[in-house]
């Protein structure tokens, strides 16, 4: 099977570099299948996660946004966050969702910034769905 080489790079580390045989993201106008040689594609990414195919096995990271660049060779990730499953630390991300979830309860106070709780509670929902698929659903 013919494969394409993906890195997805972080700020602090690169997180994965590897052949793979297709990748699957949501890019800004919706769901992207990468495989070998697709054209060329320059995008934003939303918090998501990206499927990874690689020697028949699928696997998962979770993003907190970015860019994504397509060549027919390589497909790139540059990402403000990303983990894989075994990384997450489920219960600073259950916690971080609660906190989250408590602060855009609090209608009414002009104190708190809507748009980053928003944000805060889809970077931990994100990475719990992350966890949980890992776990359960990509054998």
């Amino acid at each position: 099977m013919s494969t394409t080489i993906l890195d997805i790079v972080t700020p602090e580390r690169t997180v994965y570099s590897r052949p793979v045989e297709m990748v699957i993201l949501r890019g800004a106008e919706g769901d992207l299948g990468i495989l070998p040689g697709h054209m060329p594609l320059v995008t934003t990414l939303p918090i998501g996660l990206v499927r990874i195919k690689e020697e028949g096995r699928w696997s998962l990271v979770a993003l907190s946004g970015g860019f994504l660049e397509v060549r027919p060779d390589r497909v790139t990730v540059l990402a403000e966050a990303a983990e894989l499953p075994e990384e997450i630390d489920v219960a600073r991300a259950e916690r971080a969702r609660e906190r989250a979830e408590r602060r855009l309860a609090e209608k009414g106070r002009s104190d708190i910034d809507y748009v980053r709780a928003e944000l805060a509670l889809k970077r931990a929902l994100n990475r719990l769905r992350a966890a949980e698929e890992a776990k359960v659903s990509l054998r």
